[in-house]
Formats: C-alpha cells, structure tokens, sequence
C-alpha cells in the first residue's frame, strides 16, 4: 500500500531533514542526499538513523 502523499510531504529525513522519495517497488523511502533508505514496517515508516540502510 502506498505511502499517503499527504504524510510523505510532511516527512523529512532524520540525518538531513531533506526531502525523502517513495519507492513503492520495494517499499522504502530514500534520502538521495543522504544515500540512504529507511524501511516501511507494517505500513509505517521507520526514521531511525540506525534502521537505514545505504543504496
């Protein structure tokens, strides 16, 4: 299920405070500044820095 556009406007990434991009193929938001992903776990976001993973 997609992320809702309203929530993704409204989310930031936590290392940068940049600006964060869905990808609905694997079900991750990206911080290209950053190069990092952070996972989407039973339809909810987890912004921890130490969740992420590098792309």
């Amino acid at each position: 299920m997609p992320i809702d556009k309203e929530l993704l406007e409204i989310l930031a990434c936590p290392k940068c405070k940049g600006e964060l991009e869905y990808d609905e193929e694997h079900d991750v938001l990206r911080c290209h500044q950053c190069r990092l992903e952070y996972p989407i776990v039973d339809e909810i976001p987890v912004l921890l820095i130490e969740e992420a993973k590098p792309f």
